[in-house]
């Protein structure tokens, strides 16, 4: 007896392999094995599961699956090596532990208040997501207990069935609807309203389950109900004193105390142990604590932030191998058992898939859409596998079902992504076809000029607010409207998705009208120059991974019928005057979307047009220069600086560099073909004639004309104009003087005199707008420059254009 008290006893650390000791015998190195093996394996099986798009759950359930007892643990050896039963409560305490605060994490992610928003619709979906998947959940637990579940306690079981079969993950739907880019869409503002009445209601349910499988005496169970009710009670009227009280002490900008962030973990913790006292589940009192934490300002941000990464990226995972080592698969034999498999996983895509279908129908949905609302919503994950990890501990579920339930779970998540790409095409649904993709055109005075402006940080916000002002042309009311798009990565972290939930109210993710800090500045300064000038500007957002990010700003673009795209250079220039870069990834988006936008795209080197504030439309005196070689792009910058000449504070010069006559020599005429739309084309004379007639004659255009010889001359004229505000030039200018620059350099999307004017030759402080015009097809050269990396990751990464 002796002996096996001290073989299953395990210490916590061993003396080293020197002294004779064997690390895998002790409690810490063997939980450091077993969280690098998870680790690489999940991350390993989430790379190869990416070409599918696949949510990370799905590798990870996959993951905890291969190294249970339903592969490797076949072999008694790895078994007892790397899992022995030892270990397994050091194993399932610290799973446990990051899953509580993981639920924290997905607590702070609902919002209370979007609930009570939540529209007929959705509701009604989310109640018919609910109701039939659960009755049928019930109906085949008696077809379970009739065979492989017999003897199991009837009330328990049936609720639990029920509860498993028609539970929406709601994280992972968000993650999927983010990777599909529905976010936005319709059809993906649906899916995640229901899914979030859908997941409340989960645990409704899964604290009634959990209350009736703790005893077999109804009375007690009716007490930990009523304690439990008691518990979210006492929570829902204390707990937002508290963390509102902390938010506040938390300025924007300013780090967040740290005893806040501890306090609050503390919380989460004494919740869970109340929760578990009562009787219902830690993870319980961890959920409800993050429903109740003030979704906005850096309070929140804080939180997530210090929690998310060590929990998601390292404990996490061990709940799935906690889980998979409880999953055997080689219990499903015979035809009754593999029959029962397909009967659940029928059951439960009927259930969700007909009965959301068959609502949105009935709410007048089109019928593309209801199937695709369907699949969306059998998606399960992580809450399916703790209902069933519970029921496994409370003895609810035998072995078999277990295994039978968490192989549902896999099929009904790993199917949602192909089935919704192949059903659901929004991108080809609404090919949009428009005339003004440029802002050069035969009439400017009929049609309205739209700008889609991208950004990233706050940084840029005041040079295109006041970029804006500046074209916003004549006071003819709504002859401007801007889309404002905020580029928001998606990561693996869950903070993206809480991102998702703030785009989703107001379309910029900071927009919250409550919140007095640095990010509601921003929009009241959008908001306020809106109101002052003649200028339509209208919030929207971008959410997707650096590597697709262009889809998504041409597909807005296209969809808004933009004339220019104005993107933000990958480089800030400090204090000094040199540029350093902000973001290498947004180099990449730049060159993609140059390459293939449906309309003219530019790219604003920022050096602080008008200060760091909105200069108002009577300040305004801005000096705008526009270089002018030749070449539709250089076409394109003047149209547009003929645009901004018709603000009332603007000083328009336009400057064109001829080559001496004495050095020009025999020069081959290329044709270059442009179909670039039914406005036709004209040649840089004519433009320039043109561009002169319409000029108004009050001294607010300026042509003058630089002859050079060389490429020196032309760069010593240049820094003759160096004292303007703002640079316009064209990307891939055309004549002999452009193709005397030096054209190497790290920054090709820019062109040559874009390089020029960022280069310490040019010692200026105007800002500089690299212009490309819209043509269907770019020329060789331009797309050559496009394709060129400034090392070999950069290469690499060029190849997918």
């Amino acid at each position: 007896m002796a002996v096996k008290c001290e073989s299953s006893a395990m210490h916590a650390t061993s003396s080293g392999v020197l002294q004779g000791d064997n690390p895998l015998h002790y409690a810490l190195p063997l939980a450091i094995v077993q969280i690098c093996l998870v680790l690489v394996l999940t991350r390993v099986l989430a790379y190869i599961l990416r070409p599918l798009r696949q949510p990370r759950v799905v590798a990870e359930i996959i993951g905890g699956i291969l190294l249970g007892p339903s592969a490797l643990g076949r072999n008694q050896k790895y078994l007892n090596a790397i899992f022995p039963k030892s270990s397994l409560t050091v194993l399932d305490t610290l799973a446990n532990l990051g899953l509580l605060f993981f639920l924290f994490l997905v607590g702070t992610e609902l919002d209370p208040r979007s609930l009570r928003r939540t529209g007929k619709k959705a509701l009604s979906i989310a109640l018919a997501g609910i109701t039939l998947p659960f009755v049928l959940g019930i109906g085949t637990s008696f077809a379970l207990r009739a065979t492989i579940a017999e003897g199991v306690n009837q009330g328990p079981f049936l609720v639990f069935m029920g509860v498993a079969l028609s539970i929406t993950a709601f994280p992972v739907l968000a993650r999927i609807l983010a990777e599909l880019k529905l976010l936005t869409t319709d059809v993906g503002r649906m899916a995640m309203s229901a899914a979030a009445v859908n997941d409340v209601a989960a645990w409704i349910l899964l604290a009634l389950a959990i209350a009736l499988s703790g005893s077999g005496s109804p009375i007690i169970s009716l007490w930990v109900l009523l304690c439990g009710t008691g518990f979210v009670l006492i929570c829902i009227f204390t707990a937002p004193l508290i963390f509102n009280w902390m938010a506040r002490q938390c300025s924007e900008g300013e780090p967040v105390n740290e005893l806040y962030v501890c306090a609050t973990l503390a919380i989460v913790l004494a919740a869970g142990f109340v929760t578990d006292a009562i009787g219902i589940h830690a993870l319980f009192g961890a959920f409800v604590v993050g429903v109740l934490v003030p979704k906005e300002g850096p309070f929140a941000g804080a939180l997530v932030e210090k929690v998310e990464d060590l929990v998601s990226g390292l404990f996490l995972p061990l709940y799935f191998v906690s889980s998979g080592l409880k999953t055997n698969v080689a219990t499903i034999q015979g035809a009754q058992s593999w029959g029962l498999l397909v009967l659940v996983i029928a059951t439960s895509c009927f259930g969700k898939i007909v009965g959301t279908v068959f609502v949105s129908l009935m709410c007048k949905l089109p019928l593309q859409e209801s199937l695709t609302l369907g699949f969306l919503m059998n998606t399960k994950g992580l809450v399916e596998l703790i209902v069933l990890n519970i029921g496994k501990d409370k003895g609810v579920l035998n072995d078999q079902i277990f295994a039978i339930m968490v192989l549902m779970a896999l099929f009904t998540t790993f199917m949602t992504t192909p089935i919704v790409i192949a059903i659901y095409k929004p991108a080809k649904m609404a090919v949009t076809e428009y005339k003004h993709r440029t802002v050069m055109r035969k009439d400017t005075s009929k049609a309205q000029l739209r700008i889609l402006t991208c950004f990233h940080g706050t940084r840029n916000i005041p040079t295109l607010i006041n970029l804006i002002e500046a074209s916003r042309g004549t006071e003819k009311k709504e002859g401007l409207r801007v889309y404002a798009m905020h580029l928001l990565e998606l990561t693996e972290r869950s903070s993206a998705i809480l991102m998702v939930h703030k785009a989703r109210k107001n379309g910029l993710p900071f927009w919250n009208k409550g919140q007095v800090g640095e990010s509601n500045q921003v929009i009241v300064a959008f908001e306020t120059f809106g109101q002052l000038s003649k200028v339509s500007i209208r919030p929207t957002t971008a959410i997707s991974a650096m590597t697709s990010m262009h889809e998504d700003i041409i597909a807005s673009a296209e969809r808004k019928r933009v004339s220019m795209i104005i993107l933000p250079f990958h480089k800030h220039q400090r204090i000094d005057g040199q540029f350093e870069t902000t973001r290498a990834d947004l180099r990449l988006v730049n060159r993609r979307v140059l390459q293939h936008a449906p309309c003219s795209v530019s790219i604003l080197i920022d050096r602080g047009l008008g200060g760091a504030s909105h200069v108002s439309a009577s300040e305004v005196d801005y000096s705008v220069l526009v270089l002018f070689f030749g070449g539709q792009d250089d076409r394109e910058a003047l149209a547009y600086g003929m645009r901004m000449a018709e603000h009332p504070g603007i000083t328009l010069t336009v400057v064109r560099f001829v080559t001496d006559p004495e050095v020009v020599g025999p020069t081959v005429h290329v044709d270059i073909i442009d179909d670039s739309g039914p406005e036709g084309e004209s040649t840089d004379e004519e433009f320039l004639a043109d561009m002169k007639q319409k000029s108004t004659g009050d001294g607010s255009i300026i042509f003058e004309e630089s002859t050079v010889k060389d490429a020196t001359e032309t760069i010593e004229a240049i820094r003759a104009y160096k004292k303007c505000n703002l640079f316009l030039v064209g990307r891939m200018s055309e004549g002999q003087l452009v193709s005397a620059f030096d054209t190497k350099t790290d920054c090709p999307e820019l062109g040559p005199l874009g390089n020029l004017l960022i280069s310490p030759e040019i010692s200026t402080t105007a800002s500089v707008l690299v212009v490309q015009k819209y043509r269907s097809e770019l020329p060789q050269d331009s797309l050559n420059t496009l394709n060129e990396g400034a090392s070999a990751k950069g290469d690499d990464d060029e190849t997918e254009i």
